[in-house]
């Protein structure tokens, strides 16, 4: 036994012991939040368990029935086992997260649970897998309750005989008492999934039985491992242990290995003990007294993980050629990566969807906003019917094939916008269209389902404004959309996708809480509550009514036949005052004003910083070591104050004003923390002689194709010398910039199937049936 890690927690909140079991439920249930080279865990069994009595720690006597003869006659170890439990299935009530409230599934035994601390600090770890859906994960080798019997009766039977080096290990003392030996233990069965990637193919699973001793303040991991016969044991030499202890008020954590002589590491699924006594133990120190509050679902509850982690990396592998042959000026690893993991979610959630329900036909989808297509494209290509609709068409749309259906034009919220041969409606970052997305499928049909990924916050109309403090707006937000869905009449299920984006988490609407005769009046109730978000002018017509008076007008810009086109009045619309996106999309970021009105400010912004200097009294001999006039630091307030009133109003009709005119402005000014000061190239990071490749590029390409600001209007001059400013010191400097690379337009995927086509005019798509 060794100890490889210890760390001192600081606790002026009073946070512990509660703190550090709900820090260790996160290394239970979520281990890929601390080790990246997970995919996840799934919680198999738990139940309570006791340790052997002392005097089974003494020599085996030679007399007596062994442990073998004991479990064939059905006689249980001496460390009895309490009733085990199953972690909830398909359809059943999923358990609380780990979270320091009371659990209210927990069992009474002779007293309300809180009456003891050490009892309440279990309350996390004795809470089930938090939206685990057993019947996916049966489908990758669910184990049943009773295999953690069978491991833990072997397991406590080589305790009670020779084995207390291990005995020892668990409690925690080498002289514990007979009373302390018999305390209540938890048990928890998990089976830790390994990230596939290419480096690293999906391995196989590895299970743990992980042992809380609540009452010690300690919880031990035991991977498990087939002997010869098949059957599961535990593997001694990767044994490791977590405790909390109190030492003179002053808590610790510690982190401690059974066999350090012999520890084997694959660095995965069993990490290397500078790993547990370095990263895990300053994570689970930090978790200790962290907010226990985390308000959202665990990451991709709602599927089986395994299968996610397999399907994944398949599409990565599938369509990561797309990010050579990205025309858009968005970031293309960013786009790319995440509809590829958006889209294996989908799949995923779709193939379980079919199995419950017994079909064999894919699902088809309409992504409402569905912006490059990227998402359309992938699901199409992998076998589901389906099209995007978008105000505005994008470059990329050229690139895809004939197999992935695009149509533009703007959505309005009315009775002709509906689908009900479409089996899910999707709003990836649908922006204004995301509260209208449950409305819509609620009224397409009783069985359109629907796919929400909410980013920007809108509502009905307008902009969405938070109206409880006490939470983030992003939380509000969810709850906002949440509360459409289920006055839709959806069961709205939330769930946290794994994707590179801070807003990830997804709402789904797959059921209905009513039957199918009472359309009729759910419908009238999301009537009532659209017109109640609005809050103002006459109610809007009842469903189905055509013609109505619309006093601020609507549109339904729709080419199809048989559709309203642009400037006629959508019938039927739902809602006055919704605005569709512009066709055309205005640059607001001061990149469209001229160029002689930048150029002015920024001689003037950079004025008044110069000057400000030198007013500013100084000895002679600050003046000889600071010959370079570097000016002053000024917040923005006071730089806009030198502005006059037409500059800053023609500034404040740009996304981001004054600020984001300096921002873009590098090479003179920099801007941090709202503060503006004149950029010193001296302090900026040396050229390297051996830069990243990437970097070589970017600097070569750039180096002298522009004029030195400094050069041209600082009183001083260029800090740096000719040879060591990347810009040109007069045009004899100047270089022509380089011409950009064009993109090849065609490329084909690992498979062989064509990602990208020539750019060449569009057959016309079918048109949408419209409605009757």
């Amino acid at each position: 036994m060794a100890e490889v890690g210890r760390a001192a927690v600081s606790d002026p909140g009073s946070l512990l012991p509660e703190g550090f079991w709900a820090a260790v439920a996160v290394w239970v249930e979520r281990p890929q939040v601390a080790n990246k080279r997970l995919c996840g865990a799934r919680l198999e069994a738990r139940r309570s368990a006791s340790l052997p009595r002392a005097e089974a720690r003494g020599p085996r006597p030679s007399s007596g029935p062994e442990p073998e003869e004991r479990a064939a006659a059905g006689c249980a170890p001496e460390g009895g086992l309490g009733p085990s439990r199953r972690f909830p299935q398909e359809g059943s009530e999923p358990w609380p997260s780990a979270a320091p409230e009371q659990d209210p599934h927990q069992p009474q035994v002779g007293r309300r649970r809180g009456d003891d601390p050490r009892e309440a600090a279990a309350a996390p770890l004795l809470a089930g897998a938090p939206g685990q859906r057993g019947q996916a994960e049966a489908e990758e080798g669910h184990f049943p309750a009773p295999d953690l019997d069978s491991i833990w009766n072997d397991f406590s039977q080589s305790l009670a005989g020779d084995d207390r080096e291990m005995l020892n290990f668990l409690t925690g003392s080498e002289a514990a008492s007979q009373q302390e030996a018999q305390r209540e233990l938890v048990l928890i069965l998990r089976t830790i999934i390994p990230k596939a990637s290419p480096r690293c193919p999906l391995g196989a699973a590895r299970r743990e039985m992980v042992v809380q001793d609540v009452r010690g303040g300690m919880v031990t991991f035991l991977p498990l491992e087939e002997d010869v016969d098949g059957n599961l044991r535990v593997k001694r030499s990767s044994v490791y242990q977590v405790q909390l202890s109190r030492t003179e008020g002053e808590w610790f954590i510690s982190v401690l290995i059974f066999c350090p002589e012999r520890w084997h590491s694959d660095g995965i699924v069993c990490p290397r003990p500078t790993w547990l006594g370095g990263e895990l133990l300053a994570r689970l120190a930090r978790w200790c007294v962290g907010s226990r509050q985390r308000g959202f679902k665990s990451t991709l509850s709602l599927i089986p993980i395994g299968k996610y982690s397999q399907v994944y990396q398949e599409l990565k592998a599938k369509y990561k050629d797309m990010v050579k042959v990205w025309p858009e000026v968005t970031d293309p690893e960013k786009f790319v990566y995440e509809d590829v993991a958006i889209a294996a979610y989908l799949l995923i959630l779709w193939e379980e969807e079919r199995a419950v329900r017994g079909e064999t036909a894919r699902q088809s989808f309409v992504d409402l906003g569905c912006g490059n297509g990227l998402l359309v494209h992938i699901l199409s290509s992998e076998g589901h019917p389906g099209r995007g609709i978008d105000v505005r068409r994008r470059n990329i749309w050229d690139m895809y094939g004939p197999e992935t259906h695009l149509e533009e034009w703007a959505v309005t919220p009315n009775d002709q916008t509906l689908f009900p041969d479409v089996d899910w409606l999707i709003g990836n970052h649908s922006d204004e269209l995301t509260p209208w997305i449950p409305v819509i499928a609620a009224r397409s049909s009783y069985s359109c389902r629907f796919f929400v990924l909410p980013c920007c916050f809108f509502d009905f109309v307008g902009k969405f404004q938070r109206s409880q403090s006490g939470k983030t707006q992003y939380r509000g937000y969810l709850d906002f959309i949440t509360e459409v869905g289920s006055t839709c009449g959806f069961h709205v299920e939330e769930d946290c996708l794994r994707i590179p984006s801070t807003k990830r988490v997804c709402l789904i609407g797959r059921s209905r809480t009513y039957p199918p005769a009472g359309e009729a009046s759910v419908d009238e109730r999301r009537r009532r509550y659209i017109h109640s978000r609005r809050g103002r002018g006459p109610a809007p017509p009842p469903p189905g009514a055509t013609g109505a008076p619309c006093p601020e007008g609507g549109q339904g810009l729709d080419p199809g036949p048989g559709r309203p086109g642009p400037g006629v009045r959508a019938e039927g619309l739902w809602l006055c005052g919704f605005q569709p996106r512009e066709q055309v999309e205005r640059v607001r970021n001061c990149a469209r004003l001229p160029r002689a009105f930048i150029d002015q400010v920024v001689l003037r912004v950079a004025g008044v910083l110069l000057g400000r200097k030198q007013s500013e009294p100084s000895s002679s001999q600050s003046r000889d070591a600071e010959a370079w006039n570097g000016g002053v630091s000024l917040s923005l307030a006071e730089v806009a104050g030198e502005l006059d009133g037409e500059t800053l109003r023609r500034l404040k009709r740009e996304c981001g004003g004054l600020q984001t005119l300096l921002r873009n402005s590098p090479q003179v000014f920099r801007v941090v923390d709202g503060r503006v000061c004149i950029r010193d190239w001296r302090e900026e990071r040396p050229r390297k002689e051996k830069e990243p490749e990437a970097e070589q590029r970017l600097f070569s390409g750039a180096f002298k194709t522009r004029i030195c600001w400094f050069f041209a209007h600082h009183p001083d001059g260029c800090v740096l010398p000719p040879d060591r400013c990347p810009f040109a010191h007069g045009p004899g400097e100047l270089r022509p910039a380089p011409a950009r690379k064009k993109r090849p337009e065609t490329l084909k995927l690992a498979s062989g199937a064509p990602v990208g086509l020539p750019a060449l005019p569009r057959a016309p798509l079918p048109a949408a049936t419209p409605v009757s």
